[in-house]
């Protein structure tokens, strides 16, 4: 509740009547006060006793038939020299939060001192200032507030500053010590606890709070106070991490856009500025941002700079954005890094090079804090090298949605896909996936470019999952399709010896888990045969994988047995018709003997790849 004081002791007698305030004591008024449209016919003795620059005035106009002051200089207009004009007659009046600013800027215009009377408005005011507003958080905010409409008369009183240093000083304060007895170490409580008044124990136990309790409060200011507030704390040592969540409040706050998106907090949007003024206020708050990385969430980054975007915002302030941004890239969804192309002279939907900005701007700082190029397996257990490999995934993620637009150009594609380095990504199978979605999209690509594009992927980091797609795939070059098979036959011929050396050391261990449930432990018995099933189960399926593998290298015997018997013209129009791709000229026009020459190459390493098949199938069937 508003502390307040009552000034005087005589009942009401002012009355309004339209445009004018008059002061029914019974006598005819002899001085007429104008403040703007409103009029006030007083009388000179009151006004005169308790006013010097009033009794200037008056004395000034002593000649004249009928005495009219002008004030329309006065701080606070007609509402300020209502409250002013009831002091002066000792009618009643309530200092408030709301008021005590108005009539300490007014007193101070009129000169109402202590040399003209004891108790004057000026030393009135002053101790409410000093002794109530002041340490109150509540009425030193709304007495803040106030200051806007009394500038700079207020601030020439120090009233402004004096508010501000209060509220710096109580921001970090537990608010349950406000209105409570403190002492010099915090509240008095009982030894059971509850905090106590006058040593009266009133069964009320202090509560924890939060170092956010202010936010709302302080976002009722306007950006010139909230600015001059946020500054003051920041000098008074106040963490950055408190300083960036009352910024995202105030921010989330008055930037409706940050708001169409996501729900980024149950924050009231007051959305009343102009996008002028939201432009202004978007460029003041990224200046005010403490550039620490993690003190503002990514997600709110990217709604600011999606925002900054919208509102045309400067350079400056986008670029700011997008390194703050590029800082944590790894905190961010994809769904926050799909920012959308607001350009008119941009072709594509989303905003590709302002995402290459951002990821130029990690690397650099992940390059910066001496990242080397580890091998594969430091990738996987280091959870130093966490952030690049979430960035390769979360960038593969975003490349297989941008992927479908047909207007993405391939040397943009393929400078997003190159710019994550290889040790980042220890699969390349969400590379593989945006690279068909690419091909799917851009059908009109031609064989080198689709050789080209494929070239950004590792064909043996693909899992065997993405591998028996990929060999399947039709719209990948014969090439890559090859590298695929051969890369595809290495994992599983790595994957039966796995299995094979279980299946020995499981045989190994029966005569002992025999013994042990000969010796009443029948946990290992049972153990045993829950993992032989596992195991023959994947025997199974092995099996069907090599059953179809030999179907297919007989398959490309044939298909290359038929390539050697034709001429390079007929071995170009065959392999259209199987693999329905497109072949170069140059590849047309190759000479027969270079044909021949890779007919046998390959030949021969199918056969001793058909032979390895059929050794494992025998030995996979010898051991069932």
């Amino acid at each position: 509740m508003a502390s307040s004081v009552k000034l005087g002791s005589k009942p009401d007698a002012f009355r309004r009547q339209g445009q004018a305030w008059f002061c029914t004591t019974g006598l005819p008024s002899d001085v007429t006060v104008e403040v703007g449209d409103m009029s006030f016919h007083l009388h000179k003795f009151p006004l005169l006793s308790k006013s010097a620059f009033l009794e200037r005035l008056i004395e000034e106009t002593s000649d004249q038939d009928e005495c009219v002051i002008i004030l329309n200089d006065i701080p606070g207009g007609a509402k300020s020299f209502e409250l002013v004009a009831r002091f002066c007659y000792g009618v009643k009046i309530e200092l408030s939060s709301e008021n005590v600013v108005y009539l300490r800027c007014a007193s101070e215009h009129l000169q109402m001192t202590e040399e003209i009377a004891e108790d004057n408005l000026i030393s009135q005011s002053e101790i409410f200032l000093n002794q109530v507003i002041i340490r109150n958080w509540k009425d030193s905010l709304k007495a803040l507030e106030t200051c806007e409409d009394l500038l700079p008369h207020a601030e020439n009183l120090q009233i402004v500053k004096r508010c501000i240093e209060s509220l710096a000083s109580k921001a970090t304060t537990d608010p349950n010590l406000f209105g409570w007895p403190i002492r010099e170490h915090g509240i008095m409580q009982s030894p059971g606890g509850s905090v106590l008044w006058n040593g009266i124990s009133t069964g009320a136990r202090p509560r924890n709070f939060s170092s956010n309790w202010w936010y709302e409060d302080a976002s009722a200011l306007s950006f010139h106070m909230y600015k001059r507030l946020i500054s003051t704390m920041e000098s008074r040592g106040i963490r950055p991490e408190i300083i960036a969540g009352s910024l995202t409040y105030y921010a989330k706050k008055y930037l409706p856009g940050l708001n169409r998106r996501h729900s980024m907090g149950a924050v009231p949007l007051t959305a009343t500025l102009s996008e002028v003024e939201q432009k202004n206020l978007l460029e003041e708050i990224d200046r005010l941002l403490p550039v620490q990385k993690g003190l503002a969430s990514t997600r709110v980054l990217l709604g600011l700079l999606r925002t900054a975007m919208i509102l045309k915002a400067s350079p400056t302030c986008i670029s700011n954005l997008e390194k703050r941004i590029g800082m944590q890239l790894d905190h961010a969804t994809l769904e926050d890094l799909l920012l959308p192309n607001f350009s008119y002279t941009m072709e594509t939907l989303y905003n590709v090079e302002c995402v290459q900005r951002i990821l130029d701007h990690f690397l650099a700082m992940d390059q910066a804090n001496g990242a080397a190029s580890p091998c594969l397996d430091d990738v996987m257990a280091s959870p130093s090298l966490a952030p690049i490999t979430t960035v390769a995934k979360l960038i593969d993620g975003y490349l297989a949605e941008i992927a479908p637009d047909i207007n993405l150009k391939l040397p943009k594609f393929q400078a997003l896909a190159s710019a994550v380095p290889e040790y980042a990504r220890p699969l390349d199978d969400g590379l593989y996936r945006a690279i068909d979605i690419y091909l799917k999209a851009h059908s009109w690509l031609s064989e080198a470019e689709r050789e080209q594009l494929c070239r950004l992927m590792d064909c043996q980091k693909l899992s065997l999952e993405a591998c028996t797609h990929a060999a399947q795939n039709e719209r990948l070059p014969l090439r890559v399709v090859v590298q695929v098979l051969f890369f595809e036959q290495l994992q599983l011929r790595t994957s039966i010896a796995g299995c094979l050396l279980v299946s020995d050391n499981l045989e190994g261990s029966r005569p002992l888990r025999s013994s042990i449930t000969t010796s009443g432990e029948a946990g290992g018995w049972a153990t045993a045969v829950r993992e032989n099933q596992v195991l023959k189960v994947g025997m199974d399926n092995m099996r069907m994988r090599l059953s179809e593998l030999e179907k297919e290298c007989s398959t490309m015997r044939q298909e290359i047995q038929k390539l050697g018997r034709g001429k390079s013209g007929g071995w170009a129009s065959r392999v259209p018709k199987k693999f329905n791709l497109k072949l170069k000229s140059q590849m047309c026009s190759a000479q027969e003997g270079s044909v021949s020459e890779q007919h046998k190459s390959m030949s021969a390493k199918l056969d001793k790849l058909q032979a390895k098949v059929s050794r494992q199938k025998k030995q996979l069937a010898g051991d069932a």
